[in-house]
This record gives structure tokens, sequence and C-alpha cells, in this order.
């Protein structure tokens, strides 16, 4: 009996091993939904990127900020439950003087679109951004100026926003 039942099982494991199918395992590297891909810029002379300084970047619903330092190129992501995020850009927001900071509110106007990647990936949200970020002037912007690249954020491969300080 007790033979029985090992086979029983050993076919049972074989069977389901076997009929494992592709779409089954969501593969490293398969295209997920992208975050929006910003590159900052010398105001003084637009063509040249200029890395931000202790840059902190917020957002109401997102569990953690995010912290950039020495870079000109950033990715964070937009919400894909709703058709805006709003983005707090703080100058000086991951250094550990918060007397410091001067923050500037970015907000991201944009409609979503839900692509099937697959049965064990499931879906990627892509975005199609409506407008340049709308910045709210508080009286001490450091960010200067902000326009939309490319609009169509379907990958981090591109530029989607320029920003100039």
């Amino acid at each position: 009996m007790k033979k029985l039942t090992l086979i029983a099982l050993s076919l049972v494991f074989a069977n389901s091993f076997w009929s494992c199918e592709k779409d089954d395992l969501c593969a490293e590297g398969t295209p997920t939904t992208p975050n929006v891909v910003i590159e900052f810029y010398d105001a003084t002379n637009p063509e040249n990127l200029k890395p931000v300084t202790n840059l902190g970047v917020a957002a109401a619903g997102f569990p953690t900020g995010f912290a950039f330092n020495g870079v000109s190129r950033i990715t964070v992501p937009l919400k894909t439950n709703e058709d805006q995020t709003i983005l707090r850009f703080i100058q000086n927001g991951s250094d550990t003087d918060p007397n410091n900071d001067n923050v500037d509110v970015l907000t991201f106007n944009y409609t979503r679109d839900d692509i099937f990647v697959s049965r064990a990936c499931g879906y990627k949200t892509v975005f199609q951004l409506a407008e340049d970020p709308v910045l709210t002037d508080d009286g001490s912007l450091w960010i200067l100026s902000r326009f939309v690249n490319q609009s169509n954020i379907q990958n981090e491969k591109e530029t989607h926003i320029k920003i100039y300080f």
C-alpha cells in the first residue's frame, strides 16, 4: 500500500511539473509599470545636465520618500490608482538639517492604461501625461522651469520630464 501511494504521489508531482507553462512564471526583466524619468538641467546653460544635491522626493500615499545626491537623472513612481500624483521635490531634503529645506510641489496629471502582460505577471500601467507638471508657486521656487519631453510613459529608456534649476 505504501509503495502504491508513493508511486501515485510521484505521478502527481511529475504531472504538475511537466504541465507548468512558460506563463506560470514572470521572468525577471519583464517590462512592468514604468516610473517617470526626470532629468535636471542648468537653468543658466540649458543644454547642460546639472546634478541635484541632497534632493528628497516625497508623495502622499507612498510609504517612503526617495533620496538622490549627485545625479542628474532620477526615476520616481506615479500612482497607478489615480489620474494625478503630487510630488514634493525637497531641495536639501535628504540631508539632516530640516531648516534648510526648500519644497517645490509638482502636480502630474495623466491618463492611465492597464495593459495585460501575461498570466504570471498580470497587468502593467502606462501613463499619458496631459500637460507639463503644474508647479505650485510658494514664493521661494528653486525649480525655475519644467516641461514634458515625452508625454507617453511606457518605459524608462527615455526622459519624460526636464527640470531646470
